[in-house]
């Protein structure tokens, strides 16, 4: 991808860095479902994720390059760890894309050289410039990571830079891994390389960073202004710890502040021309959807996609935003995709209709799985007098959930509680050979009861360490949205449903996590097309790089 100076490129770590929050591992085609909206949304990169990791991630990268990765497509791109195994597995799994990227990358820290690396300088200028070679002759576009850049030393970190381009790389991205930095410190650093790094023009300066501040998307705008030109980011946030930087936060700061951006990059400060190419019109939509699968909730003060991002309880402020929307109002809700969400759709509509209007959703489901979220609908609509796009989003959401490998299917949940009873649970489940359990069960409430029948029926040792209800609609029909999250083996695996009846909902999302838990206990095969590597190993989340 040849270098702009007037456009920022957004490089997405959703499916990377992302799913490395605690809780948010995702499934084949949940990674597949986020990253086709993320080639919706626009974006110029998708870091697919870590072949190298296991099989399974291996097979995720891969397929997302076969079916997202085409010539009008984003970059697909891998990560990879500065070592011959990574490399190839990576070089691999992005085969397929018509623009593929291999990112690799090495601490150049002291603290991780002499407490992680147990390397000299010397070493990891070595290794460097063998490993981004070896990388450039299996693809054309390389990017390297010197890891913890935060904290290292900047005048070792130019001589590793210069060696990286020498070697072949074509984009040099500069990590805050430990959210570290504060703003004037990180665009000093991009300055610094841009100076003295002969070779710079070269490669795109691409930044990477992290929340525990809460300064990431601050200290990215001070990069941009310094002359960095990728940023990597995260839909919502999310990712180890704090998280990354908010891909929405940043997209939307340069849309409503490029008059002030603009001379930074080149550019007329009255230009109107985007910054970069995400479609903004896309943002809500990808949030939900990215929030919904992992099970990660927005906080409602969140900007850009919170529930109160466009909000306003004051009266002062009501009245400002009635008499004129700019008083309060900085962004015009429909930029991000907000609009009247009302529709016609309801219980006498066909499948036609209702196909219609998902794909006017951006969602494209498969023959199978139409039919069974049109029957959800058609149940939903018996019950719902107005159903909303949300609803249609929740519905979807998960239906995509559902893991082909799941081991239980729920047939019946019936609760008995109230004032003065003993809250107990009838649940009855059908197993993957078509036998009907049941089970009864007593708890502190009827959702504790349902669980606790649950766990007796499943016999897989687990721990809640979840169980949260939001409510997806206004209404007191409205659908609740459940999701809950089990622990085995220091392992967390989510699940998520919605149902007018939050009881109901809440057995789904059980049964949903059990499932994941049971299909991620056993090892995944990879793409029938592509034989195994032997030399694939199978890192858990913990113990993933934290570029």
């Amino acid at each position: 991808m040849a270098r702009d100076p007037g456009r920022v490129l957004i490089f997405d770590t959703t499916l990377r860095d992302g799913e490395q929050s605690p809780g948010a591992s995702l499934n084949l085609e949940e990674k597949l479902a986020i990253a086709q909206q993320l080639a919706r949304l626009g974006v110029d990169i998708i870091e697919a994720g870590f072949p190298f990791a296991s099989p399974g991630d291996f097979n995720a990268v891969q397929r997302i390059a076969e079916s997202v990765g085409t010539p009008e497509g984003p970059v697909i791109c891998g990560l990879a760890r500065a070592a011959a195994g990574d490399i190839k597995a990576c070089a691999d799994a992005v085969a397929p894309a018509a623009h593929r990227r291999i990112h690799t990358f090495i601490a150049t820290s002291d603290i991780h050289l002499e407490h992680k690396l147990r390397k000299t300088r010397d070493e990891v200028l070595a290794i460097t410039a063998e490993m981004v070679d070896y990388a450039r002759s299996l693809v054309d576009d390389v990017e390297f990571s010197c890891e913890d850049a935060g904290r290292s030393d900047p005048e070792f970190m130019y001589q590793v830079i210069e060696a990286a381009i020498k070697a072949g790389a074509t984009t040099i991205n500069i990590p805050d891994t430990v959210g570290y930095t504060t703003p004037a410190e990180f665009g000093e650093l991009i300055a610094g390389i841009n100076a003295h790094v002969p070779n710079i023009d070269q490669a795109v300066i691409s930044v990477h960073g992290h929340n525990d501040l809460g300064l990431a998307v601050a200290n990215f705008l001070e990069a941009v202004k310094n002359g960095a030109r990728q940023l990597e980011c995260t839909i919502n946030g999310i990712g180890e710890r704090a998280g990354n930087a908010s891909l929405e936060e940043l997209v939307m700061a340069l849309h409503v502040r490029r008059s002030y951006f603009n001379p930074f990059l080149g550019r007329p400060a009255d230009s109107t021309e985007p910054l970069t190419g995400v479609r903004t019109e896309e943002i809500t939509k990808t949030s939900r959807l990215v929030s919904n699968l992992t099970g990660m909730a927005v906080q409602p003060n969140k900007a850009i996609v919170g529930a109160n991002a466009f909000a306003h309880e004051s009266g002062i402020h009501q009245d400002g935003v009635l008499k004129h929307r700019l008083t309060y109002e900085i962004i015009d809700a429909r930029t991000v995709g907000l609009a009247d969400n009302r529709i016609s759709l309801g219980k006498l509509s066909g499948r036609s209709a209702f196909r219609a209007r998902l794909e006017e959703l951006g969602y494209e489901l498969s023959r199978e799985d139409l039919d069974d979220a049109f029957a959800r609908f058609k149940e939903l609509a018996d019950r719902k007098r107005e159903i909303t796009d949300r609803d249609l989003e929740a519905i979807v959401s998960e239906q995509v959930q559902q893991t082909d490998e799941g081991r239980f299917t729920l047939k019946s949940v019936q609760v008995s509680c109230g004032t003065g009873l003993q809250p107990t649970a009838t649940v009855t489940l059908l197993t993957a050979d078509g036998a009907e359990i049941s089970e009864a069960a007593i708890g502190t409430g009827p959702v504790d009861a349902v669980c606790q029948a649950l766990n007796r029926l499943a016999q897989v040792p687990n721990e809640l360490v979840e169980f949260s209800v939001k409510s997806v609609t206004e209404g007191i029909d409205a659908m609740g949205e459940v999701t809950i999250r089990l622990r085995h083996q220091g392992v967390l695996y989510s699940g998520h449903a919605a149902d007018t009846d939050i009881v109901v909902a809440a057995a789904q999302a059980f049964v949903n996590a059990l499932n994941r838990l049971v299909s991620g206990s056993q090892s995944l095969p990879l793409h029938p097309q592509k034989a195994p590597l032997p030399q694939l190993g199978d890192l858990p989340l913990a113990d993933r790089p934290r570029v």
